[in-house]
């Protein structure tokens, strides 16, 4: 599965940047009030795809990909099942980090005047969405 990430996220660099990911996170952009940018990332912390400015992309899916790792460690050594979400809450903002099926990690930038409740629903809603598209995207570059 990661080789097949890997060569996904190679060849997403020399394509127009996975559409229709690129289109979820864009409608998230519009449906969430202070969304301040979004990627998506293999969890191997390549990126997918991404709405961002004033920040490394790559750096921002390699910190997603390693606390995707820590939080996936935590909710294990706890007894509380699989990773799911991580919510890091800053002075001046918030950083979600979401589960996106098996293959990548949903993570959401917010002002600190988002509704996070909001923020947690519409991420909620787009995981399942996000992870089809790149387990499907995955698959058809597998039977290419």
């Amino acid at each position: 599965m990661r080789r097949a990430l890997r060569q996904f996220a190679g060849r997403r660099q020399s394509m127009t940047a996975a559409p229709e990911v690129l289109s979820e996170l864009q409608g998230l952009r519009v449906r969430v009030p202070h969304l301040t940018g979004a990627l998506v990332a293999s969890t191997d912390g390549l990126v997918i795809a991404h709405v961002v400015s004033d920040l490394e992309p790559d750096g921002l899916a390699a910190l997603t990909a390693a606390a995707l790792g820590v939080g996936a460690r935590l909710t294990e050594a706890v007894s509380h099942g699989g990773f799911r979400e991580l919510l890091v809450s800053g002075e001046r903002g918030y950083v979600a980090t979401y589960a996106a099926g098996p293959s990548c990690v949903l993570t959401l930038l917010a002002s600190a005047e988002a509704n996070v409740g909001r923020l947690n629903l519409e991420a909620r809603r787009a995981g399942p969405r996000i992870a089809g598209l790149v387990d499907g995207a995955l698959e058809r570059q597998r039977q290419a």
